[in-house]
């Protein structure tokens, strides 16, 4: 290759040096440099998505809180917790998400799985079912249901009273 390189005229020798150097330059340009862009305006696009996020549910901190401290009603008590999630799912309108619901193990509690549900609602039949019955959310998970269609998540919720 040094040979080769060394035998062609001047100017060739010339021309090779700038086509390298711009060979170079490109590798390092689209193949370093754009992915550490791209991924860089990603991560600020998602900040500033979380922060707008943020913004939005920080007027909601008083109400929670303040729900939070009031005392959950004693209605309810003797029925059913599939009863109670099955006509408290129907009036928030959340029953054509629900996949299953099942009692846990110990018989005090009900494992709730949804697809597709709106967030909102269902933090507010949570907030309901907290208020009316006194159920509590045991554990969760909460996962995105895609990107097509926002505000719409998966989710696993364990309550017991």
């Amino acid at each position: 290759m040094k040979d080769w390189f060394l035998a062609l005229d001047q100017r060739e020798r010339l021309f090779v040096a700038a086509a390298l150097a711009f060979v170079i330059f490109a590798a390092a340009w689209f193949g370093v440099w754009e992915p550490l862009n791209a991924g860089h305006k990603r991560a600020a696009e998602n900040v500033s998505t979380w922060q707008r996020s943020l913004a939005e549910l920080r007027p909601m901190k008083g109400q929670v809180q303040a729900s939070a401290n009031s005392r959950p009603a004693a209605t309810g008590q003797n029925q059913s917790l599939v009863v109670i999630v099955d006509n408290s799912l129907r009036q928030r309108g959340l029953y054509g998400s629900l996949q299953r619901s099942q009692p846990t193990p110990g018989g005090n509690g009900i494992r709730v799985e949804f697809e597709s549900a709106a967030f909102d609602d269902l933090m507010l039949w949570l907030g309901d079912l907290h208020r009316q019955f006194g159920l509590r959310v045991q554990s969760g998970s909460f996962s995105i249901a895609s990107s097509d269609s926002p505000g719409r998540v998966n989710s696993s919720v364990t309550l017991e009273r």
